[in-house]
Formats: structure tokens, sequence, C-alpha cells
């Protein structure tokens, strides 16, 4: 996966190792000293050989701050964040600002789904659906810290047998890792002792200007994928997929976000602009492969996403509200950050047809995601 390169020039090591650590502020780790459900939490900062720095917390697995050149080296932090765990604890507008969630990611239609017979209630927490894992998802609880190193840390959790209404003891790890080709590497593992269901993701927002840059919208976004799943009204997908050919949902080749997303569709209307799940044309079944390239032309910052997942969730921060504030003293505003979430399909449990997200005891769940950056 190292070294991959898909179009891009990728950022010299010598001036990614030339950009002056002034140019990182770091957030306050004191104001992340705090005990939640008898568990100590903190803020760890991690730092690749090449400068890119990030801050994460151990409450939920939120990324804090992620600072990467732009291409005249310019720092800046591309990441949606706040600057107190209060803010992350007791939350205005948007939950999930750079965590983990899940159990399952995405929606679940009517918080409920049946498993060998047996039919599972988990909480209802968005128009009547159950979304990234319910009231307390793995957003919500402190994660056990393994081991952290300069680069990399592995967080660890044990999701009790009925948590959110979810069968089975669940042991997850996850591992961020920055590597010297200027990416951050996120993989998931988890066993279970009986059958359940599993989509994990992360639901980092970012603006590749730096956070509290403005609108999202000039952003020119490439997603390999040749359909979506069209949703309802409650955005639960209809169960078919719909081709992305002559629709606004055609970024087969780099295309602006803001360019179509006010069409009149009916699937925009739904999402209130894009709140949809791309279908990935993959080569594999379990290989990481590319999925999606973000530029901005401003800075020259390049994002790509890579991943061994089915899926690919893209947002465009449609229901940002002025509610919530950033690192930088501003709010998250209406269409500023944008969430590309590897994944399975939403409704995995009630969508046979659909990727399977079930695990059963002897199996072990594999989630690779990187986002990898680079300027041009």
């Amino acid at each position: 996966m190292k070294g991959l390169v898909y179009g891009f020039a990728t950022v010299a090591l010598a001036a990614l190792a030339a950009c002056s650590a002034n140019d990182v502020k770091l957030v306050d780790a004191r104001n992340f000293e705090a005990t939640i459900d008898g568990k100590q939490v903190a803020l760890y900062t991690l730092k690749s050989a090449t400068g890119m720095t990030m801050q994460v917390t151990n409450f939920g697995g939120h990324v804090v701050s992620l600072w990467t050149p732009d291409r005249d080296g310019r720092m800046a932090d591309v990441v949606l964040g706040h600057n107190t765990l209060n803010e992350y604890v007791n939350y205005e507008g948007e939950r999930f600002i750079g965590c983990v969630v899940g159990r399952v990611a995405n929606r679940i239609a009517r918080g409920e789904f049946t498993l060998d017979s047996i039919t599972y209630h988990v909480p209802v927490n968005n128009n009547g659906q159950s979304l990234h894992g319910g009231l307390k998802g793995l957003d919500q609880v402190v994660w056990d810290v393994d081991s952290v190193g300069d680069d990399l840390i592995r967080l660890s959790l044990l999701s009790p047998d009925g948590a959110e209404g979810y069968p089975g003891n669940l042991s997850i790890t996850m591992t961020y890792a920055l590597t010297p080709d200027n990416a951050l590497e996120i993989t998931y593992r988890a066993t279970t002792d009986k059958p359940t269901v599993v989509n994990l993701s992360h639901h980092g927002f970012l603006n590749l200007k730096g956070e509290c840059g403005g609108t999202i919208n000039d952003h020119l976004l490439t997603i390999n994928a040749d359909s979506i799943t069209p949703v309802d009204s409650v955005l639960i997908p209809t169960g078919s997929l719909l081709a992305v050919e002559g629709t606004p949902f055609d970024f087969r080749t780099a295309t602006a976000i803001g360019d179509r997303v006010n069409d009149d569709h009916e699937q925009l209307a739904c999402g209130n602009g894009y709140d949809h799940n791309w279908v990935l044309s993959r080569k594999s079944n379990d290989e990481v492969e590319l999925a999606a390239t973000v530029y901005e032309p401003v800075s020259g910052r390049v994002m790509e996403v890579l991943t061994n997942q089915p899926g690919l969730q893209f947002y465009g921060g449609n229901f940002f509200d002025g509610n919530g504030t950033g690192k930088c003293g501003l709010k998250f505003n209406y269409r500023e950050a944008i969430a590309l979430e590897t994944q399975k399909f939403p409704d995995g449990p009630n969508q046979p047809q659909f990727p399977s997200v079930r695990l059963n005891p002897g199996e072990t769940y594999n989630h690779v995601c990187i986002y990898k950056f680079s300027v041009k």
C-alpha cells in the first residue's frame, strides 16, 4: 500500500521535513484529562517522520486534529474538531465529528433486524432509524489504550453482549498510524462469541483548505463507482442500485462538489444534497484499492481514500447549521466539510442482497481505511 501514486505528485519528503513545528498549533491535552465511566481519558499526539501531525483521544477514538502541508509547505489542520473533551461529550449539533462509528455504521431501518430467527431492537436516534450505533455507540465510550508510539496508537474495546441491543461480546482493536508516505492508516479488527452484525467506519469531517476554510463545494471529487444505493425519505436504501450515468451522482471524473448539488433530482432531495452510499468498482473482494480522490485547487492538497470495503458514504455537510464550534473558534456551517466513510452498505442487516455484515464466532472482521495526502 505504501508508495502508491494515482496521477498526483507526492509531497517531497525533504519539503515535509522542512515544515516548521511552529506552523502546528496543538490542542491543549489538559482539556481532555478526565475520568468517564471509571476510565481515564487523554489526548495523544502522533507525528510521522515527514512532519504530519495528528491528535487523537481515546474517548470514541476521535481524531481531534490532523496537520498536513499545502503545495508551499504551509501546514493546516484539515479535520473538524473541538478544543475540549466536554464538547465531544455534550455535543451541540453534529455528534459524529472525527470518531469511530458502530457497531453498525450508517442506518438500520426502524432500529431492528433479524438474525437466526431472533429479532433484535437497537435504539432509534435519527428520524425513527438507528444511526451509527444508537444512543451510546462506539463514539461515546472510552477505549483502552494498548500501545502508543511516535506515529501509532492502538486502542481496544470489549463491547459487551447486549450493548445497545446488539448480540455477542464483540472484541475490537483499532489502530491509527501515520505512515512515511503521508497517510493516516486506520485498521479495525473484531471477533465475537456469538453471531452478530458489524460494520465499523471512521467519521472524519475534512476541509482541505483547513478547518473553518469555508465551503467545500469547490473541492474536486472523484469516486470510483458506477452506481449508488438510492434511499427513501428517511435515508434507508430501497434495496436497488441506481446507475450514476447521466445523474448528479456521477463522480467518475473529477467534478466540483457544488456543480450539481442543487440539481432537481429525487435523490438529492432525499439527502438534502449528497448523503449516499456509492457502490465501489472493485477489482477484488478484500484487497486495499483506491476508492476516491479529493483535490482542493487553492492549497493544492490532494487526499486519496483507499479501502478494502465495498462501499463509500459521501456526505457533504448538508445538516451543519451553525451549532458546534471548531478549534479555530468559528461555528460549523452549512457544507463546510465532507465525510468519506468506507463501509459496507447502509441497512446491511436487513438487505440480504447487500454485502453481508454478519460476523460469526471464529471469524475476524477486517477493515482498512487509508486517507493519503499529497499536493499538486
